[in-house]
């Protein structure tokens, strides 16, 4: 290699070793693990980051960073995906509605975690749905994201105006037995959504990258998280969801995500397939699963 592909091939790599560097320092100073994400993903949110901090480099930006902590929200806003809308997918919450909360009313009680909520789509279209199906006042919420602004933003449950005639479409989809209108009030400049949908949630900072197992869950659902992380991330994550599900507990993926080649595929049966809907199998159905038993 000479000449200008030398010149590019080494700034490439340096690139990548600046961007290695960055992720680290993160790390070690503020305790946000970005390490194991997808590179192509996170080199793509850490150019963001560094044009919003008018940095020539991802090296200024890890300078920036290491010495000014008041940066951290921006860090953090630029560095994770927060991208939803409510009844994304409506099939999804069609099939949790048609096939799932039939065996979850089998429980006296019920605990839903949303891994990764970002600025709560997802939590409000699960607590609609979980109203108009009569499980609500039995069931607790459990919303958590690594991203404290998004999270703040959730507890708020207000949203852009112009978003709602796809929220609206998105809801009559998944089967909705009534109108979206009916648990919004506008405001603020707004959609508010109404205060009593969060009464039994719990929004709390976690990282699947770091943290651990915090209850026993009857559904989990995580969609669209797991796309951003590399393989040896996404088996952490999903050997944190099969630890919290209790046997027979669902987990809902995202519909470009998988349980296929992960080494904790056979912890779980396929549920919903075209939906990414898994059920956690009792130890006995797994032990079998796993020496082939029919």
């Amino acid at each position: 290699m000479t000449g200008l592909a030398s010149v590019m091939g080494h700034t490439s790599v340096s690139e990548k070793i600046e961007l290695d560097l960055l992720v680290e320092a993160i790390h070690r100073r503020y305790h946000y693990d970005f390490r194991s994400y997808s590179r192509s993903s996170l080199s793509r949110r850490a150019e963001l980051l560094r044009q919003r901090l008018h940095c020539d480099t991802l090296s200024h930006v890890q300078a920036r960073l290491l010495r000014e902590p008041e940066l951290l929200p921006l860090m953090i806003e630029c560095l994770t995906v927060q991208v939803s809308e409510m009844f994304r997918d409506p099939a999804y919450f069609r099939a949790l509605r048609e096939q799932v909360i039939p065996h979850l009313r089998t429980f006296p009680s019920l605990k839903v975690w949303v891994a990764g909520c970002s600025a709560g789509e997802e939590l409000y279209s699960l607590a609609i749905l979980f109203r108009e199906e009569g499980l609500e006042a039995r069931t607790m919420f459990y919303a958590t994201d690594t991203n404290p602004v998004a999270l703040a933003r959730a507890e708020l449950g207000i949203f852009d105006l112009d978003r709602i005639p796809l929220f609206t479409e998105n809801h009559r989809k998944a089967g909705g037995h009534s109108s979206l209108s009916d648990y919004y009030t506008a405001a603020y400049g707004g959609a508010v959504f109404d205060k009593s949908l969060r009464a039994r949630t719990v929004f709390a900072e976690h990282s699947l990258a770091s943290d651990q197992v915090f209850s026993e869950m009857h559904l989990i659902s995580c969609r669209n998280v797991l796309i951003y992380f590399d393989s040896n991330l996404q088996d952490r994550a999903l050997g944190l969801f099969r630890d919290s599900l209790t046997r027979g507990g669902f987990l809902g993926l995202g519909m470009n995500e998988s349980l296929r080649f992960s080494e904790h595929a056979d912890a779980f049966a396929s549920f919903a397939p075209d939906e990414r809907i898994y059920r956690r199998l009792a130890m006995v159905a797994q032990m079998e699963t796993r020496h082939g038993v029919a």
